[in-house]
């Protein structure tokens, strides 16, 4: 059985400790929350300590990064486009710092193995997908994979 992660990537407005961030990761608590009540997300892997990667740093802002692995690929779109995470999405303006150029928010994977997930993957996932565009090795949802390789489409259910 596989599983698929994701790893996101983004840039606060302000300050960790403003009001507005402070917002903002009060929201992602929450989120969090409901997804571990989901039974469907198997792992959070924490960012602190974590150094980040120089495409996270080169522009203004505070960088923010998660990393998770979820039970399915459809389980992940579900949720992330339902609730709070959907409301969250649309909110994101409140939090998030534009970029100059277009921006790669985030980058799924299937794994055999919770166990092997790391960030250090993640960092080359991403650094794979901007240089190769979407690929069974990384995709976004819009260009989607099955565990085999096959692009699928992925719908809301």
């Amino acid at each position: 059985m596989s599983f698929v992660s994701i790893y996101t990537v983004g840039r606060l407005s302000h300050p960790y400790h403003h009001p507005a961030s402070k917002d903002f990761f009060e929201v992602g608590e929450e989120i969090v929350r409901q997804a571990a009540k989901s039974g469907q997300l198997l792992e959070i892997f924490s960012p602190d300590r974590v150094p980040f990667p120089e495409e996270v740093t080169r522009e203004e802002g505070f960088p923010v990064i998660t990393l998770t692995v979820w039970k399915s690929l459809q389980s992940l779109y579900n949720f992330t486009y339902s609730g709070l995470h959907k409301q969250a999405l649309r909110d994101r303006s409140k939090w998030m710092a534009t970029y100059q150029e277009k921006h790669l928010s985030y980058v799924i994977w299937w794994t055999d193995k919770v166990g092997d997930v790391s960030w250090k993957e993640a960092f080359n996932r991403y650094r794979y997908y901007i240089q190769n565009g979407p690929t069974p090795f990384a995709f976004d949802f819009k260009h989607a994979f099955d565990e085999k390789g096959e692009v699928i489409s992925i719908k809301s259910q």
